[in-house]
């Protein structure tokens, strides 16, 4: 998973019609709002401007919009090049200034497509990613007595970290993560040490 450290634009002609693909940052709807106004405000005279966006690690949300295409020919497309390349927490904005020839549906398909991917070639190229690591979250509850079992466990897992513990009446609480491959051996350990608990997976 990666996400984008700075705005990368890419620009082609097909059959008349200028096509504009821009790369922006951008972590949540306010931040996708504001790009999106902008470049509307600065290309105010061209036909479209659609979008596909995705947010999260591990994504959890993500959407696109044709901006009138015809239905499913510029933002599902866009979206599935994101989708394909595993980046997150950023804006693909494909601005089109219509030159007189119509493209066909395939066409379009094509065009917002390699957009996309022109775009992500170009990020690539200027060393505009970095990679963010997706973390399970999990948490281990124990009599108050074995509060320390569980720290236990962790300090035998490098990548596994201790986030916070909390006591609740007769209970002691550690939250922790740690990566998604580590998930089965956390649980086999576990259960072994407290002879058949469970870990709690968020």
């Amino acid at each position: 998973m990666h996400r984008l450290t700075g705005v990368v634009t890419h620009r082609f002609r097909e059959k008349a019609s200028v096509f504009l693909t821009e790369l922006h940052p951008a972590r949540d709807a306010a931040e996708r709002a504001q790009v999106v106004a902008m470049l509307r405000k600065r290309d105010f005279d061209a036909t479209h401007h659609c979008t596909a966006w995705r947010e999260g690690v591990p994504v959890s949300a993500f959407g696109s919009d044709d901006d009138g295409e015809p239905s499913g020919t510029a933002g599902r497309p866009m979206l599935a090049v994101l989708e394909g390349a595993q980046v997150t927490d950023l804006l693909a904005i494909c601005i089109r200034w219509y030159g007189g020839t119509r493209l066909g549906t395939g066409g379009l398909v094509r065009a917002y497509t390699l957009g996309v991917q022109g775009a992500l070639a170009e990020a690539e190229a200027a060393g505009s990613w970095a990679e963010v690591r997706i973390l399970r979250r999990g948490a281990i509850q124990v009599p108050t007595a074995q509060a320390h079992l569980p720290f236990a466990l962790l300090g035998a897992f490098n990548e596994a970290v201790a986030l916070e513990q909390r006591f609740e009446d007769e209970a002691a609480i550690l939250r922790f993560e740690c990566p998604p491959d580590l998930v089965p051996d956390l649980e086999h350990a576990w259960r072994d040490r407290s002879r058949g608990g469970e870990i709690r997976w968020e």
